[in-house]
């Protein structure tokens, strides 16, 4: 039988979602299992036992044809929709399998759980995607994500460390950015040379700005203050490397917020016009920082003048050193 995982993106939801992969595979120990996701998350899998990976781009033409093309091909008895995108429930319905499984309700699926798997009032990704499993008679994932690189991996980050001269220091992992798209998700540049300078200069940690090209200008800017910058050097699993040398993270609401936590690093994120009980990094719940304001979560990626941002502007520097200084990191 032939087992079809849908799991698009965005990178934050695939990492969520690992355990939950691992599960259906398990589930399914003679068959053979597909996961269908994008290019730049292939690599994630690559350790995955009996899982097959296809990939398609996510935007453009070809995200659509091209995929559906391809499922068709290879008569799925079994589609377990993990996306619920409008995209992916077009794979599935088109598919021809005779188990649909996915968030739903209704149509294209056959199996799906009920309240869109929220229960108790717990509406993180994590524990919907559990109840999904469940709605499809498959164990749900007990664990979190777990993320770990090649011997590869490890040496290139050793080295690097080495380089730069900090391989025997606590390291902070700071992710100062966002995607382009979310501005509203940052906190203020001023806030993070002040976090970044204080724990330099007065507590002897070594602070590396990370971010791809998007945050390039940001952390260009912050490492005039203090730290390393380490803007684009690493892949997905080379970060995961990284992570495991360091003392603790701050990050937005983003992606590194999440590879870093799958590597059971404590991670503190700053969590502002999104809703952090939805989005929080798995097992890191009690390190999200908020700043309660009636507009908070807005949902809004770019925040009107009018409000002044301040969801994330009134979430001081000081605020976050005092919960550092509360979990025993800064004595």
């Amino acid at each position: 039988m032939r087992v079809l995982i849908i799991k698009l993106g965005a990178l934050g939801d695939v990492i969520i979602a690992m355990p939950h992969i691992q599960q259906i595979i398990q589930h399914y120990p003679e068959d053979e299992v597909w996961l269908l996701t994008a290019p730049e998350y292939g690599s994630l899998f690559s350790e995955f036992a009996h899982l097959k990976v296809q990939t398609f781009p996510r935007k453009g033409l070809r995200s659509v044809a091209d995929p559906i093309r391809w499922v068709r091909s290879k008569t799925f008895q079994v589609v377990i929709d993990l996306q619920g995108s409008d995209r992916s429930k077009m794979m599935v319905s088109l598919s021809g399998a005779n188990k649909k499984a996915g968030l739903g309700p209704g149509f294209p699926y056959t199996h799906f759980p009920e309240n869109k798997g929220i229960i108790d009032g717990e509406v993180h990704s994590f524990h919907r995607l559990n109840r999904l499993l469940e709605s499809a008679n498959i164990p749900i994932a007990l664990d979190g994500p777990h993320l770990q690189g090649s011997s590869a991996d490890r040496q290139q980050v050793t080295e690097w460390l080495k380089q730069q001269g900090i391989f025997e220091q606590k390291i902070v992992l700071i992710h100062a950015g966002s995607s382009t798209r979310w501005e509203s998700k940052r906190w203020t540049t001023n806030h993070f040379v002040t976090l970044g300078t204080i724990l330099a200069e007065q507590y002897g940690l070594a602070v590396i700005w990370l971010g791809g090209k998007e945050d390039a200008e940001i952390n260009q800017k912050l490492v005039q203050f203090a730290g390393t910058d380490a803007t684009g050097l690493f892949s997905l699993l080379e970060l995961a490397e990284l992570a495991h040398h360091a003392y603790f993270a701050i990050t937005t609401d983003s992606a590194p917020m999440h590879i870093i936590a799958a590597t059971g690093t404590p991670v503190y994120a700053l969590f502002g016009p999104t809703d952090w009980q939805r989005s929080y990094a798995v097992g890191q719940k009690d390190r999200v920082l908020t700043h309660h304001v009636e507009c908070s979560p807005c949902f809004i990626p770019q925040c009107p003048p009018e409000r002044g941002h301040k969801c994330l502007v009134d979430l001081k520097p000081e605020m976050v050193l005092a919960q550092l200084k509360q979990d025993g990191f800064l004595s």
